[in-house]
């Protein structure tokens, strides 16, 4: 899964990475959580250039009753998307990319202590998790609109911490997964794959990351002299 993740890269250094449309405004976020707003990449529907918008961490259907649906949809499994009825249509239509630097995964140790791992590229350069957005209207027309991350079966490095972690997409992949024509299963469905473990690191970090409500650059900060590579 990804219950949290890192974007702290400038939104200049974002705007050349991903080709944006405009330079983005973002501050540094080390501990982006649930039901927060977050950063997404999406194709501008009159421009069809990629467009970073914030949007709200927790997938709220266009169906849905109320906003609380949310925070039970933060991800989705890549492998059911098809058979989900809060996923369907978007995974159709409406896709997108998640930036981050990195995302955070606990391992589970004696007296049911956590244990938080950062979990970057092994260059530490920017990537992309796969999501998919959502447009929902409140009772009071208020519109909301939100995301999900998808995840696939763990790759060698993180499956030592857990058994699922986000898709992370080829940049050679970001137009395939973004353009909303492209709607066959066979297409799409080859890009769930676990990233490769080779192009990938982590180590134990802060347990301060363990409240979501923190937010500071020491989240990161790594405990020594265990750091895994």
């Amino acid at each position: 899964m990804c219950g949290r993740f890192v974007l702290m890269t400038p939104g200049k250094s974002l705007a050349k990475l991903f080709g944006l449309e405009e330079e983005p405004d973002l501050g540094p976020r080390y501990n982006i959580a649930p039901t927060q707003q977050v950063a997404i990449i999406r194709r501008g529907p009159e421009t069809l250039r990629r467009r970073l918008s914030l949007v709200r961490w927790g997938l709220v259907p266009f169906w849905a009753k109320d906003i609380s649906i949310g925070s039970r949809l933060i991800n989705a499994r890549a492998e059911s998307l098809p058979d989900k009825a809060a996923f369907r249509l978007a995974f159709k239509k409406r896709r997108c990319l998640v930036p981050s630097d990195g995302f955070y995964e606990w391992e589970k140790g004696k007296a049911g202590q956590r244990r938080p791992y950062f979990i970057t590229s092994a260059d530490e350069e920017p990537f992309a998790f796969a999501g998919l957005w959502e447009s929902w209207t409140s009772p009071e027309k208020e519109v909301i609109e939100s995301c999900t991350i998808l995840t696939t079966d763990s790759n060698e490095l993180v499956l030592q911490v857990h058994d699922r972690m986000p898709v992370i997409l080829d940049a050679k992949d970001y137009d395939i997964w973004l353009d909303p024509d492209n709607q066959e299963p066979d297409l799409l469905t080859p890009l769930f794959k676990p990233f490769p473990a080779e192009k990938m690191k982590s180590r134990p970090v802060n347990p301060k990351v363990n409240k979501a409500s923190y937010d500071a650059p020491d989240c990161i900060e790594p405990i020594f002299p265990d750091e895994r590579a």
